[in-house]
């Protein structure tokens, strides 16, 4: 077993500050309660072992969100991922979130937001929740800020006519107009 390079104090500190961005992200694009618990686990230990030197706290924050970015995708590409089908999403799980989360997850903004494509969630989440700047949310994810913006655009339109087909239907709409996805 790999020994720690972090201190406790380090990572408590860490987990209070930012564990509820880590999160919120991995919840985001996994969907999945569970999913987003192993995430964040696996996020957490990862900073516990690793010996990246933070020049500051944007750079930790940074980080953070790379790693649950990338522990996302790795989980999505997974063989036990692609050969096991998942909970409903309406798991038990949800009603032990902090008050905040649970309200955010019951918005039906929040549902129209969770069958986005991963690549347009991830943007959203990371501009509108999170609050990064087009600039920040570009270097985060590892993409060109004019992509942010179209991914931006193309994610508020898909956002409105889903949630106007929903007004409109007085139902959730599962299935909306595609999107194609684009690689950074």
């Amino acid at each position: 077993m790999a020994t720690s390079t972090r201190t406790e104090e380090f990572v408590e500190h860490v987990l209070n500050e930012w564990g509820g961005l880590v999160y919120r992200l991995a919840l985001s694009q996994t969907r999945s309660p569970h999913d987003a618990d192993d995430v964040a686990q696996d996020v957490f230990l990862r900073l516990l072992h690793d010996a990246t030197p933070f020049k500051d706290e944007e750079h930790l924050k940074a980080w953070l969100i790379r790693v649950t970015v990338n522990r996302c995708k790795e989980l999505r590409r997974s063989a036990w991922k692609r050969r096991v089908d998942t909970m409903d999403e309406t798991s038990p799980a949800l009603a032990n979130l902090e008050a905040p989360v649970q309200e955010l997850v019951a918005d039906e903004v929040w549902e129209a937001v969770r069958r986005l494509p991963d690549h347009l969630r991830l943007v959203v989440h990371l501009h509108y929740l999170e609050g990064y700047p087009v600039a920040d949310v570009a270097r985060l994810i590892g993409c060109n800020p004019n992509t942010v913006r179209t991914r931006l655009h193309r994610a508020r339109k898909k956002l409105k006519l889903d949630l106007e087909k929903e007004a409109k239907h007085g139902t959730n709409a599962p299935e909306s107009l595609p999107i194609a996805h684009e690689q950074c």
